[in-house]
């Protein structure tokens, strides 16, 4: 039987107390709200924190709204409740194609998005999704001095390597801000073993247009070593380039080229890598086709 080490618990009744707690019993401390993956990393031992803060009564943390061209997400939202949304589904449907291949039910009536991104696995779904939207990560803390403050910071710099990201030990992840454009069409498409299992390979596109010009694109593969989650040198070759199908494969073989996909119990790298392109340019289709561009391109 696996049991966790000994620890502490206690109960945050607000933001600042939860940053309190986080501040008095420092680098020790962790923060649950669904615990789907703390609760068996500590089982196992991986992670042994000797006090638990549990925020799940911390409910203006639980609220979605969107205002002034931004999608905000508290970052205690469940993922059952971002995928019952029906205005997300039509201004960002990259969201809810990501939660849905996201575990089961289950863990999607109890995770959160914040603990999702905050966990910083390499093959979590909605990392890659909110790398390739820009969004920003809004983070609460408290200073050596006692001040509260609160800081921003792009998705693309928020990881800082697997399971590590730049919340700092006396700070909470609040709010995921998304920008929306109406001209821009999303996508999110998986490949895993099972359905709701972590992904072999994923990509994230979010695209807007000038006529049939591409203005901006955003791009996110998650489980093949891409840097932050973001497959930059693909953007780069994609913007100013006419919505075509050929232009969309090429993005996905150079989106292979510059990712690192490590062998394991998923797959090889090499296959990996095949996957990356192939889903880069199925993902960037969707986001066309969603956005009402009448580019043809292949089934696959």
């Amino acid at each position: 039987m696996q049991v966790p080490a000994q620890f502490e618990y206690q109960r945050a009744t607000s933001v600042e107390h939860a940053i309190a707690l986080l501040n008095r019993h420092g680098p020790e401390s962790r923060v649950v709200a669904g615990g789907h993956s703390l609760i068996p990393m500590m089982k196992l031992r991986l992670a042994q924190p000797e006090m638990l803060i549990d925020i799940n009564d911390l409910t203006e943390l639980a609220e979605l709204h969107f205002q002034e061209g931004t999608l905000r997400l508290g970052a205690l939202l469940r993922h059952a409740d971002l995928l019952a949304s029906p205005e997300v589904g039509l201004l960002c449907p990259m969201l809810h194609d990501a939660e849905r291949v996201i575990a089961d039910p289950v863990v999607r009536n109890r995770g959160t998005v914040g603990g999702s991104v905050c966990q910083a696995d390499p093959s979590e779904d909605l990392s890659g999704a909110f790398c390739a939207l820009r969004a920003v990560a809004v983070i609460r803390g408290c200073s050596n001095a006692g001040e509260a403050y609160t800081r921003t910071v792009p998705m693309r710099e928020f990881f800082t390597g697997p399971y590590q990201t730049v919340v700092a030990d006396a700070e909470l992840l609040v709010e995921l801000q998304v920008p929306i454009f109406p001209d821009a069409g999303s996508a999110y498409v998986k490949v895993d073993r099972r359905s709701g299992d972590w992904a072999v390979a994923a990509a994230a596109a979010v695209v807007r247009f000038d006529g049939d010009t591409v203005t901006d694109v955003g791009i996110g593969l998650t489980a093949v070593g891409a840097r932050n989650f973001v497959a930059l040198e693909a953007e780069e070759y994609l913007r100013g380039r006419a919505a075509r199908a050929e232009h969309f494969a090429e993005a996905g073989r150079i989106a292979a080229e510059h990712c690192s996909p490590a062998d394991d119990q998923r797959g090889p790298a090499d296959y990996k890598r095949h996957l990356a392109g192939e889903l880069t340019a199925r993902a960037l289709e969707r986001a066309v086709a969603r956005a009402g561009r009448g580019v043809k391109w292949r089934s696959r």
